[in-house]
């Protein structure tokens, strides 16, 4: 995929303010609030970098990996998936209900340079796992000091 220049666009600049808002207000209040507040069917994620790669793991307990979606546009790579109800809730009072059904959709910010087409998937007990194989210059590199 070539990298085409896109126009500044200020509704682009105010979606992605709000997703890094919106992300940066999870990561600090998410533990908190959500023992207070009804279960979300947002998957947890986890990501790190190691030899030169990306991993992004997404915990999708009970969804058929048939049922997920991963796309990449730009600097976006998105999980879009769906939990469907395995049965009918006619008349059933339930004694516990912490378990959400309905679409999901994660955003994950990628570096920039990520080849799409290098990018692998596999899912294993649940667990979505994505690779992605950062470009040389996408790298954390130590920068030495030099006294004066």
């Amino acid at each position: 995929m070539a990298n085409e220049a896109q126009a500044w666009s200020p509704f682009r600049e105010l979606d992605r303010f709000r997703r890094d808002f919106d992300d940066l207000f999870d990561r600090f209040l998410g533990g908190r609030l959500s023992q207070q507040q009804p279960a979300s069917n947002r998957p947890v994620l986890e990501s790190y970098v190691a030899n030169g790669k990306l991993t992004v793991r997404a915990d999708l307990p009970g969804i058929d990996p048939k049922d997920v979606e991963i796309t990449v546009a730009g600097d976006q790579l998105t999980i879009r998936g769906k939990r469907e109800q395995q049965y009918e809730e006619k008349g059933q009072d339930f004694i516990h209900r912490e378990v959400v059904y309905g679409s999901f959709e994660r955003v994950v910010k990628l570096p920039g340079g990520v080849n799409p087409e290098e990018i692998k998937a596999s899912y294993n007990n649940g667990v979505l796992e994505l690779t992605v194989p950062l470009p040389e210059q996408s790298r954390t590199r130590k920068v030495p000091i030099q006294a004066a």
